[in-house]
């Protein structure tokens, strides 16, 4: 059977295979933490549960429109309006099926084979697949700890050619949990608006970012740059990870070529998920969800504080998502090996560099603290005996 060269070049999803490899631990009797995966222990909160149970009493479930339901587009809406002030047309929002879907949509629209679009290294391996996937020239452009692996405005023009037509920013970033700086993003989005590029801002850990001094949640990219395409989804912030549910914003201009895409490519988002994600706009859900962020801000404390106990370099301390970047040119390992042997000696599930990007992809390894603070405690323990047995382990390197 003869492959399609696309299917020939598609790298693994790392952090998903070593999500295999513990599951092959766990059969044999292991208790293996998973750091692995971005996926919040605390699931959907109470009211989107019981709006599932509710839907699934038996009613039909037929297909929506490919678009989603207008209520739950009214209410994506009405989200932006109370938490970011910012007003956006119900008639723009488009529910996926993941925030996959969305990057899905949004790149079969925009890329034609050839295009060039910059994208930051490191970043989410997904994000620069899809755009490959439909023929577009990725140039990743290497970050490192001085931007807080994020890209810049410097980086964004030495790196522009005529045949860049897209740029993709992801703030806050998976794997770094770093984000861009508001001044930063601004001028990126008018330099590739002045050049006729789109611009894709991945908006997926945007309310797990930190407040600002009076409180006020991180802004999104829409509050100065109408015309940018926001991807976002339930998966993070709402901890519906499995119901796979997501949207996108697109200009006006978009909104009737992503429906025939959608109608086309997967009909429509799950019927169950959408009523059941009605309810995470009420009161009572935001405000669990609220609570939420500050327990990952706890437990970003705690990592981070584990990690520097136990000798392992954090070079940017993360203001977002629940992830954290750290170094292991310490230990005398690759990141590969590293996360290899703390699998099979400490039974501790991270994901290494290679996942990311070429830029430091022997040198950093992502841990994710989504998990329980219980678990996060007992992972840096474990990792501590595991180096504590590495010859080459300099933790004042």
């Amino acid at each position: 059977m003869r492959f399609s060269e696309r299917a020939a070049s598609i790298a693994p999803f790392y952090a998903m295979e070593f999500g295999k490899h513990a599951a092959a631990l766990e059969a044999d009797g292991a208790r293996v933490i998973r750091l692995n995966l971005g996926e919040p222990d605390f699931g959907a909160p109470p009211a989107v549960l019981e709006a599932a149970r509710h839907g699934a009493d038996g009613r039909q479930l037929p297909y929506t429109a490919a678009l989603g339901t207008p209520d739950l587009r009214k209410a994506i809406a009405g989200f932006y309006a109370q938490t970011h002030g910012v007003n956006i047309s119900p008639s723009r929002i488009v529910v996926t099926a993941g925030a996959s879907a969305a990057l899905l949509l949004v790149t079969a629209t925009l890329v034609d084979p050839g295009d060039e679009v910059i994208v930051g290294d490191p970043s989410y391996p997904c994000n620069r697949q899809f755009l490959a996937s439909f023929g577009a020239n990725v140039k990743l452009v290497a970050t490192d700890a001085a931007s807080r692996f994020q890209l810049g405005i410097d980086a964004l023009k030495a790196n522009w050619t005529p045949e860049t037509r897209g740029l993709m920013i992801a703030t806050p970033s998976n794997p770094t949990g770093t984000s861009v700086l508001q001044s930063e993003l601004m001028q990126m989005c008018d330099w590739a608006r002045s050049h006729d590029a789109w611009r894709i801002v991945d908006e997926i850990y945007l309310n797990l970012g930190d407040p600002d001094r009076d409180g006020r949640p991180p802004q999104t990219v829409l509050a100065f740059d109408d015309d940018a395409i926001v991807i976002n989804s339930f998966s993070k912030y709402f901890g519906m990870t499995g119901w796979r549910l997501g949207w996108c914003v697109v200009p006006d201009a978009l909104v009737p070529v992503v429906e025939r895409m959608a109608q086309n490519f997967y009909i429509c988002p799950p019927t169950l998920s959408q009523i059941a994600a009605l309810a995470c706009f009420t009161p009572e859900s935001l405000k669990i969800c609220e609570e939420r962020r500050s327990e990952f801000s706890r437990r970003r404390t705690l990592i981070l504080d584990g990690l520097k106990r136990i000798g392992l370099h954090v070079p940017v301390a993360p203001d977002g998502a629940f992830y954290v970047y750290f170094d292991v040119s310490s230990t005398g390992l690759s990141s590969w090996d590293f996360c290899m042997r703390a699998l099979h000696e400490a039974h501790v599930a991270l994901t290494p560099g290679k996942d990311f990007g070429p830029s430091g992809a022997d040198r950093y390894v992502r841990l994710s603290y989504a998990a329980s603070s219980d678990d996060l405690v007992e992972a840096v323990d474990r990792l501590g005996d595991f180096l504590a047995k590495l010859p080459r382990h300099n933790p004042s390197k």
